[in-house]
C-alpha cells in the first residue's frame, strides 16, 4: 500500500486500488480523513469494483474506503 503521503498526494486524482484476488477499486480521491496525521480512510468519488477478469462488478457516486491491510473477520451479532 502507498504511504501516507502519497495518499494525501492522490487528492483529486483517478486512481486504482488493486488487491491479491485481483479485484480492482477504480475512483477519484475527493476526501482523506483524518485531515492530518496517518490517513485512516480515503473517499472515492465515480467508483467502478471490477471483477478478477475485468467485468465491472458494481459502481458508486461515493465510496469510503480503508487503505490499510484487514487483519481479521469476527461475527459481532447473530443474524436479522
Amino acid at each position: 500500500m502507498a504511504n501516507q503521503q502519497s495518499l494525501r498526494e492522490m487528492l483529486s486524482h483517478r486512481v486504482t486500488f488493486t488487491y491479491d484476488t485481483g479485484v480492482e477499486v477504480v475512483g477519484t480521491v475527493i476526501a482523506c480523513a483524518p485531515v492530518t496525521g496517518p490517513v485512516e480512510y480515503l473517499v472515492l468519488a465515480k467508483v467502478e469494483v471490477k471483477g478478477g477478469t475485468g467485468q465491472v462488478l458494481a459502481r458508486f457516486a461515493e465510496l469510503p474506503l480503508l487503505p490499510g491491510n484487514l487483519v481479521g473477520i469476527s461475527v459481532t451479532e447473530g443474524g436479522l
